[in-house]
């Protein structure tokens, strides 16, 4: 029987004719791209499903597409992955077609982070998913060599982590309502989309249910600044805390007008997507929503909350829906924010990962090294 060593020297010479029909197609678990130097990279594609379906104000879904990504190193294997809803334009091809660039045999050493991530980063002006991949499954890795989480790392406390909202779709007031109590008792703060002209009837359901805090996110859904401003008061009448991207992204200057008004924080997030995007929203908004998969991993999240910080900006950390995976790498840095939305993982059914889990509605954060996730 071939051992796993010579199988993955057989599968490393194979790989050299193989394109993405590993990784678009077929029953194998993993696609070998680069079998030559010290990092064996493999990735394979995993769709997601979700347990229920999940509305916002531009559209619907029940699942989402998704590529796993492996690095082994001298008997360690770190984690990563790339989730992509429909809105980041990103597809399980295009992740195939850029993790096939990466060539990691020329990196002797997976410390050398700044190096590594940088050349990934050099491939594309884009592809923020297959880079944030690559940027986890490195973080595991290093973290795992050192045999330390990476909340430690950076000095972390991991009884600070806070609260996680739990989101609440778009739909009837008599699913709303199912769907909160589900959540009420496990969750100490929810997250309620909104956008549409059915935004108080939602509210309204809610608080027939339960008075538990509330955050919004109209994810660019408002379109009159001062019809979003009432709204933002009325909001906070019922027990709203904080308002994410409650207006079009191309509006700087009604976003800045209503974050002057507000009552309540407003935060970006489809405004916002890589550190470089920071100074110019600076007085627009309150707080920035940081996201692996939009700002391609740990390295550039971790950067772009302490320049938040130092600019006085707020802070959130947020995901897509995805694994544990991702969702636990998210919540290395959670003990940092002001608010997070760390619930990706439990929109699905399909988790391949044991990881952060939620503990009387308070982020848990495991004590394993790396990002803190075993296969289940």
């Amino acid at each position: 029987m071939q051992n796993r060593r010579d199988f993955l020297k057989t599968s490393a010479l194979a790989a050299a004719g193989v394109a993405l029909a590993g990784c678009t197609g077929g029953p194998q678990r993993f696609n070998i791209v680069k079998g030559d130097g010290k990092m064996h990279l493999k990735y394979f594609p995993y769709e997601l499903q979700l347990a229920h379906v999940f509305t916002v104000a531009s559209y619907s879904r029940t699942t989402t597409p998704d590529v796993q990504v492996e690095i082994e190193y001298e008997g360690l294997t770190g984690y990563g992955e790339a989730s992509m809803p429909p809105y980041l334009g990103q597809s399980v091809e295009s992740v195939c077609t850029f993790l096939g660039k990466v060539d990691l045999s020329q990196f002797n050493d997976p410390f050398q982070l700044e190096d590594i991530l940088s050349y990934v980063d050099s491939l594309s002006p884009g592809d923020s998913a297959a880079k944030a991949a690559i940027d986890i499954a490195l973080h595991d890795l290093v973290g795992k060599l050192m045999g330390q989480p990476w909340y430690r790392i950076w000095g972390l406390d991991p009884d600070k982590a806070p609260s996680t909202t739990f989101t609440i779709g778009i739909d009837t007031p008599e699913v709303v309502k199912e769907k909160t109590l589900e959540a009420v008792g496990r969750f100490n703060i929810l997250k309620v989309k909104v956008g549409l002209d059915t935004d108080e009837a939602m509210i309204n359901a809610i608080r027939e249910v339960t008075d538990v805090p509330l955050a919004v996110d109209a994810n660019q859904g408002w379109k009159d600044r001062s019809k979003a401003l009432d709204e933002i008061f009325w909001l906070q009448e019922h027990g709203i805390v904080m308002v994410e991207q409650p207006m079009p992204k191309e509006r700087l200057d009604d976003i800045a007008w209503l974050t002057e008004r507000s009552p309540l924080p407003i935060f970006a997030d489809e405004a916002i997507q890589r550190m470089r995007d920071i100074p110019s929203l600076v007085g627009a908004y309150s707080g920035i929503n940081i996201k692996l998969m939009k700002c391609t991993g740990m390295r550039e999240a971790w950067k772009m909350a302490t320049m938040a910080r130092a600019l006085g900006m707020k802070v959130m950390v947020g995901c897509m829906t995805e694994t544990s995976c991702a969702v636990s790498a998210a919540a290395q840095f959670s003990p940092y924010v002001d608010f997070a939305d760390l619930d990706g993982n439990l929109l699905i059914a399909n988790d391949r990962f044991d990881g952060v889990k939620v503990v009387d509605g308070r982020l848990r954060l495991p004590d394993r090294p790396g990002i803190g996730v075993e296969l289940i």
